[in-house]
């Protein structure tokens, strides 16, 4: 007979620790081999964490995990910046068009209130639809607006969980911004919280609307400028170039700030409203292109953005769209040829028209609107919506059954690190184009 043997806790524990130093997960074996902690982990983290007993704590149990994001928030911003910094030279090696793209966006964190359980919202929507029933209000009346217009602006638990618009519902839940370059590797992460806004005072947070899309372009619009602001004080030797955002970033002291402030050369932001330009005595098309004045329907050509003129002021040039370069033999030289059949000016060469992109940064933001360059760059902007996507799959961000911010924050931030340590393993071990997949890195 075979004798029945009681496991202990510490039984199971010595198990576990058997398995896995004789069987270590992969990436942590490629982590092992590959990172240099002392480079990452700043010397004011290693004071930190062992300042708080005063005595070395090599192996914290599992309990004091939580406790661990919470007391240690700011030095894992810190190893997160310091990733961000060793990780730029690689992007920058790998793709340097990518890596001169800031891409940035908004997302949330649904906190687990009882907000977000879906019959709460359900039973508010059944409520006003029977009451609209009852009372025979016509098509116009929208439940779901009324809905979000009347629900609290915060989790009952919780003042910090602020009600948001996100992935086309509302619910209740923890705001943040993320910057990822073309490649779609992270550089920011920044959580909106009741610390954040106090930190920038410049930032109003108005009423909410009656419109919940309305809401949140509002909100990613006045979020942009201060994350700069932000990262540029961060990496200061990071400097790109092309900013690529969805409408909600489409106002003139956005467009202003980006070239003046942060010296970006082009910005691919698609237009909320259309283009009005004053004191131009030519006809355009939605995208700002000049049109042929006889008819309206057909752009004229963009010829160079380089200027001869007195000025020196930058400008586009556009040309005739029925003007062709023409070579002569004899003489061997080129011109221009109008084959217009019902000219607007008296010039052989037809009508040209001269813009100064600096009049109106909206229609013309360093590239022009609706040309193959816009359709193909802009494309890239999905990058920044697939790492959020990641962040909250594959890093498990999404449906955590917690409300505290700080421990959330630590997981953004969690979850960001993995992706650098991913793009400086792959880079040791010449497996670049697996920089942003830890699974095909491992496998």
């Amino acid at each position: 007979m075979i004798s029945q043997k009681q496991l202990s806790l510490a039984d199971i524990f010595e198990d576990c620790k058997d398995i896995f130093e004789s069987d270590k997960p992969q990436f942590l074996t490629l982590l092992e081999n590959h990172i240099d902690l002392d480079e990452i982990i700043p010397f004011s983290f290693y004071n930190h964490y062992y300042a708080a007993t005063g005595r070395n704590r090599k192996f914290p149990d599992a309990s004091k995990i939580t406790r661990f994001k919470q007391d240690f928030l700011s030095d894992l911003q810190a190893v997160f910046d310091k990733l961000v910094d060793l990780t730029e030279p690689i992007c920058q090696d790998i793709d340097n068009n990518l890596a001169s793209m800031l891409l940035f966006d908004t997302s949330g964190i649904e906190a687990y209130v009882t907000e977000n359980n879906p019959k709460y919202a359900n039973r508010i929507i059944r409520q006003l639809k029977a009451y609209a029933k009852s009372m025979h209000f016509d098509s116009s009346y929208d439940p779901y607006k009324v809905a979000y217009a009347s629900m609290p602006t915060s989790a009952s638990s919780n003042n910090e969980v602020k009600q948001q618009y996100i992935n086309g519902h509302f619910c209740y839940a923890y705001k943040f911004g993320i910057i990822t370059n073309g490649l779609g590797i992270v550089r920011s992460i920044d959580f909106y919280n009741k610390s954040y806004l106090s930190s920038h005072p410049d930032i109003v947070v108005e009423k909410k609307a009656k419109s919940p899309g309305e809401d949140k372009s509002l909100a990613d619009s006045k979020a942009l400028l201060p994350t700069l602001k932000d990262f540029k004080t961060r990496h200061p030797h990071i400097k790109p170039s092309i900013f690529l955002g969805d409408a909600a970033f489409d106002t003139i002291e956005i467009y202003k700030s980006l070239f003046e402030d942060f010296n970006f050369k082009k910005a691919f932001i698609p237009l909320k409203v259309n283009l009005s330009m004053d004191n131009v005595k030519y006809t355009f098309n939605e995208n700002g292109i000049p049109c042929c004045p006889h008819d309206p329907s057909l752009p004229m050509k963009r010829e160079g953005s380089k200027s001869h003129l007195r000025s020196k002021l930058s400008t586009i040039k556009f040309v005739c769209p029925k003007m062709k370069w023409e070579y002569n033999r004899q003489d061997k030289s080129k011109r221009r040829v109008c084959h217009c059949d019902n000219p607007c000016t008296t010039s052989s060469c037809g009508r040209m028209i001269y813009v100064y992109p600096e009049k109106n940064l909206r229609a013309y933001p360093g590239v022009e609107r609706g040309s193959k360059e816009w359709d193909e760059t802009y494309k890239i902007r999905v990058n920044v919506e697939k790492s959020i996507n990641h962040f909250n799959d594959s890093f498990c961000i999404a449906k955590r059954k917690t409300t505290n911010e700080k421990t959330l924050h630590s997981d953004l931030l969690l979850a960001g690190i993995s992706q650098l340590l991913t793009v400086v393993v792959a880079d040791k071990i010449n497996q670049r184009q697996h920089i942003r997949s830890l699974k095909s890195l491992i496998a």
